[in-house]
């Protein structure tokens, strides 16, 4: 089988082997894998920005879609020819993290899936939407299950309420759909009115260019009326966290994502509105089926912006670090 492996902080180092197949052992699965996505954070590792994995050899990406080809002994709950994804923490199925599953999360402490097959954890996979295809299914594991955990698994979304999106990448563009479907009301910031069109296309209330509107926190406002929001989908970090501050409504939420920026944060607002800020690391396997169930229901179907063929995975990493896009890009195995 093929697979790829990265050297953490070197650059240029994704490159292509082969290796023999591996068989399952006792509670275990083979998977074939058919597409995976790439996110953020997978820049990071193959930068080196993730100090803890040191400058080991690893197998790259931890959102990954395929179908079952063997089952281990012991196993009950997959068959051969089943379509699953893995789950981004393979050991934790359900209740608050703990510090043992930090060892097992995909594509970063744990082999990743950029491969043509992958042994899993019989416990480490779900069951694919049956209205998705491999590709729209690889999107979930992290951007999927963040979206889901940041606006139900904490205070739970409100028809009535406000969300505010930062960027409009995989993260955003979940939140959106959820959202929207939810009846709630949805402002986004981008720095491109292209996307911020797109967005305003498929639900969102109110668009703000951050570039032209540099204090957008009071366009926020703003356009809630002087409210403020409920719930923020804060993917920036320490550059956009004090701006978000400003623009939440009384008892807020900030569902903390990302670091894509560097800055410090006057905490003074989070107080003034008695307001929340949670960090989100994905989410766990019992939260990816509540997610699926709800994709069911809504019939809603990720956003893929763009598919690469295996032999081209580098292009789907450079595509990433130039952020054109919107919603997810996949590489097709």
């Amino acid at each position: 089988m093929k697979r790829y492996t990265v050297n953490p902080g070197t650059k240029g180092s994704l490159r292509i082997e082969e290796i023999e197949t591996p068989s399952p052992q006792r509670g275990e699965v083979l998977i074939r894998l058919r597409a995976a996505s790439v996110n953020y954070r997978d820049l990071l590792v193959a930068r080196g920005a993730y100090k803890a994995l040191g400058d080991r050899p690893l197998v790259p990406l931890s959102d990954g879609a395929g179908e079952v080809v063997e089952v281990g002994d012991g196993v009950s709950n997959w068959k051969v020819g089943d379509r699953v994804c893995g789950t981004f923490s393979q050991t934790w199925t359900g209740g608050a993290r703990r510090e043992d599953d930090i060892a097992n999360d995909l594509g970063g402490t744990a082999p990743g899936v950029l491969s043509e097959y992958r042994v899993f954890d019989a416990r480490g996979l779900v069951r694919i939407p049956a209205h998705l295809d491999y590709a729209e299914a690889a999107t979930l594991p992290c951007a999927g299950v963040t979206a889901w955990n940041a606006l139900y698994e904490g205070r739970p979304l409100r028809s009535d309420e406000t969300v505010l999106l930062i960027g409009t990448g995989g993260v955003s563009t979940f939140g959106l759909q959820l959202a929207v479907r939810a009846g709630a009301r949805v402002v986004v910031i981008s720095s491109s009115n292209e996307k911020l069109a797109q967005y305003k296309d498929w639900g969102a209330s109110d668009v703000i260019n951050y570039r032209d509107e540099p204090d957008w926190e009071q366009k926020v406002r703003a356009a809630t009326g002087g409210r403020g929001v409920d719930h923020v989908l804060e993917v920036g970090g320490p550059g956009t966290l004090e701006r978000s501050l400003a623009t939440l409504a009384l008892g807020g939420q900030i569902h903390l994502i990302g670091v894509l920026t560097q800055g410090s944060t006057n905490l003074l607002p989070l107080i003034r509105t008695n307001s929340t800020v949670r960090g989100i690391m994905v989410g766990s396997r019992e939260m990816f089926e509540r997610l699926n169930r709800s994709l069911e229901r809504g019939a809603i179907h990720p956003v893929v912006h763009q598919t690469y063929k295996f032999e081209d995975a580098p292009a789907a990493f450079e595509a990433l670090e130039r952020a054109e896009h919107i919603g997810k890009i996949v590489i097709s195995i």
